[in-house]
This record gives C-alpha cells, structure tokens and sequence, in this order.
C-alpha cells in the first residue's frame, strides 16, 4: 500500500474515532453501521457519508424537482416542490441532530432519501395509485423499494440498515405527528426525520398558501399562534427547540428515558396537531389546492388501466428488474407510474389518449 493509500485510510479512521469522541453515547456511529452486501470501504468517507452520497447521485433524487408538494405543477418559481422540502427536511434534522451531539451524516441521508417514493401530483398521485390498486400505496414503503430493489438497474443502493430502516418508519398517522404507523425507528437519528418532515411541511406549506392566496395570516388559528409563533421563521425555531429541549437526555447529558424515543413536549405537540389538523381541513382535504384531485385519479387510473393491460409497453429495463426479484406486472407497473414526475405522467397520458393534430 501506497503512502496515499495510508493517508486515505487515515482520513476515515480520523473520522470514526471523532465520531466517539464528540457524538453522544447515544448516537449512531457509522463505523458500526450494517451492510446486507458488504462493500469495499471507502477511504476518505464514512458509511453514511457513503449513503447519503448515493442517494443524492441517484435518479429518483434528481426527479423529486418535478414532483408536487401541495400544488399541482404551480407556475410560481417559489412553491415548494418535493425536493425543496426535502432539502428543508435534511436542514432542519441536520439542526436537531447537532444540537443533541447526534450523527448529522444518518439523518441527512434518511433525509434525502425519505420521500425518493413518492406519486407524481403529490398526495393526489398517492391516492390515486391506492384506488387503482385496490389496497393502500405508502410512499414510504416505495422509498425503501427503490433504493433496495429498483436503484442501479435493480441491484439496488447498499445502504446501511439504520438508513433504509429509517426511510421506511419516518411517516406519520393521520391526527398525531407523534404517532406511529410502521414503528420506531431504531436510531435516535431516524427518529428526528420523522419530526422534522412535520415542522418542515406544516410550515413549508402554510407560506405556500398564504402566497397563493389560499389563506390569509389571520385565517391561521390563534391558540396555535400564540403557542409557536406568527411567522414562518418564528414556528419553526419554536418546534425545532422544543425538541431540543425535550430531549436533552439523548445528548448523553442526563438520563434517557426508558422509551428513549424523541418527541415534542406536550404543549408544543398540542398546538402542532391543531395546527396540521388546521391545514388538512383547509388546504390538504379542500379548497383550490384540490380542485384537480379528480384529474389526478383519472390520469393515474387510465396510465394503471393501459399498462396493465399492456405490460409490454413498460420499459424493458423495468420489466426486467421486476422479473430478478420474482415481482408481477402490476409491481412494475406501480413502479412505473410512481416514478414519473407530473410533467412525465401528463406527457405519458397524452401520448396514449389524445390524439395527434396533423397540418398539411
């Protein structure tokens, strides 16, 4: 082995040891990280370093730029689109995680790669993929597909279980930020993405439709206001402290609970659901931003309907990835369809069923 070589390595192993030294007992350390294949080590970056690397390399990452957030294909150059907020996302963990002497690598590659799964058009897409299918399509669930089975010609990204694990348990259910629909995370690190993918679209959100004219500021329920602020900057830095200071204890300075599981303060939390609960009965379940759902169904029931019944239109690639791991058509088509961007899917939809203008 060279001297580089010897420098490189040097490079990691100064890396890991810090991570003991700085980072909380409670902390992942990345040197302890679990591959299912094991890789050749890098030399100058962790195993995390390495996930977030290849998740921010893939495809599914770059086509998050064309994937609604909350309005459909907006005009406006400021709107959040999914990658937006999944960047918001990763800051805001990555805050949280540093604060507690956590591991910022982990959360900031559960971050990026924590929404690669979702529909085109949104929550729209997502509940139009669920009525075709006839059963529930989780985009969490389609995350971790991707980066385990679809990703580099369906071999799939290696990445560490505590990324993939925390990938797949950061959604919530449907009233309560705290609870839990496919479990607890297994790191701490994991456990903040799921808070943090709150405070980032709550409040993502409200500013987009304050800016779309959908709400108005005094439209926005008093009692939360008074609790977590007036303004954009004002909520976040309240929610994001509030979990800093409720989780004192996972900075290895106290003694952790016996659930040892991140959370809101009581107070905070409360004002947070009423506050989420305020938006999903006034712009996530009604109102202008759901004026073209129907739309969304019907263009994602007829590409369904079409590919089913005519699998062999899918892309060979795809087809041939499903077939390695033993999947069916209808796996490839879901894979198909929850990959395209809004502007592919209406491209897509078009190219089948309306017909072509000729000019002489």
């Amino acid at each position: 082995m060279d001297d580089r070589s010897l420098a490189h390595l040097r490079v990691r192993s100064r890396l890991e040891a810090s991570e003991r030294t700085r980072l909380s007992p409670l902390a992942a350390f990345s040197a302890d990280a679990h591959r299912d294949d094991p890789d050749d080590e890098s030399p100058i970056r962790t195993n995390f370093q390495r996930d977030r690397d290849r998740i921010l390399h893939c495809k599914a990452f770059r086509r998050l730029k064309h994937k609604t957030q909350v309005f459909i294909a907006p005009e406006g150059d400021h709107y959040r689109t999914r990658l937006t907020h999944t960047l918001e996302v990763t800051q805001i963990a990555r805050t949280i995680a540093r604060a507690l002497a956590l591991n910022e690598d982990l959360v900031e590659a559960i971050g990026l790669g924590h929404d690669i799964g979702h529909a085109p058009f949104g929550h729209a897409g997502e509940t139009g993929l669920s009525r075709a299918l006839g059963r529930s399509f989780r985009h969490n669930e389609q995350s971790r597909r991707i980066v385990e089975q679809l990703e580099r010609n369906g071999a799939g990204l290696n990445l560490t279980l505590e990324v993939r694990d925390g990938i797949a348990k950061h959604s919530k259910a449907r009233r309560d930020i705290a609870a839990t629909a496919w479990g607890v995370a297994s790191t701490l690190e994991g456990q903040i993405i799921k808070l943090a993918d709150s405070i980032a679209y709550i409040n993502h959100d409200i500013d987009d439709a304050l800016r779309a004219g959908v709400l108005q500021e005094a439209d926005l329920p008093q009692a939360c206001i008074d609790v977590l602020g007036r303004t954009h900057s004002q909520r976040i830095n309240t929610m994001v402290c509030d979990v800093v200071d409720n989780n004192w204890w996972a900075s290895g300075d106290g003694t952790p609970p016996d659930s040892r599981t991140i959370g809101m303060s009581t107070t905070v939390l409360e004002a947070t659901n009423a506050l989420r609960e305020y938006m999903f009965a006034n712009v996530y379940m009604s109102g202008p931003a759901k004026e073209d759902d129907p739309k969304v169904y019907f263009v994602i029931s007829q590409l369904f309907s079409h590919f089913m019944q005519h699998p062999e239109s899918l892309p060979a690639d795809l087809l041939a990835i499903c077939d390695r791991h033993g999947d069916n058509v209808e796996c490839a088509v879901v894979d198909y369809i929850a990959g395209m961007t809004d502007r592919y899917a209406l491209r897509v939809f078009n190219q089948i069923y309306v017909p072509r203008t000729w000019s002489m």
